[in-house]
């Protein structure tokens, strides 16, 4: 059974299994590289930077920013591809820093992907 978990890099607690992937375009304030277990970056995953500033983590723009974040998806395959496919074959956790645990790119990005990973299956 494959997953797709999510987590806060500051309040995240390595276990040992699957992969573990950053979704933020920007290194996480207050973090070392050295302090995250991961086993890529995936900064190109991440909303652009426009698309980023223009949500701001305004709840009220919450399914506009997922519109416009699929299609910007929709023109990077090889940014999420890899993702697909390492949850294709297990479990993987994608980071995130927002302090909204409810309307965040990693939350977006997710829903994005378990959608890909379902049509590749068939």
């Amino acid at each position: 059974m494959d997953a797709i978990t999510l987590s806060r890099v500051y309040d995240h607690e390595p276990h040992g299994e699957g992969r573990c992937y950053l979704v933020e375009r920007l290194w996480p304030r207050g973090i070392r590289h050295e302090e995250v277990e991961l086993d890529s970056w995936a900064k190109d995953a991440a909303p652009s930077h426009e698309l980023r500033m223009w949500f701001g983590h305004d709840p009220q723009r919450w399914e506009e920013f997922r519109r416009r974040y699929f299609a910007e998806l929709d023109t990077r395959p090889q940014a999420w591809q890899p993702l697909v496919d390492a949850a294709a074959t297990g479990e993987i956790t994608l980071l995130y820093s927002s302090r909204d645990r409810e309307h965040n790119n990693a939350i977006a990005l997710r829903d994005y992907l378990l959608e890909r990973l379902a049509r590749q299956r068939g």
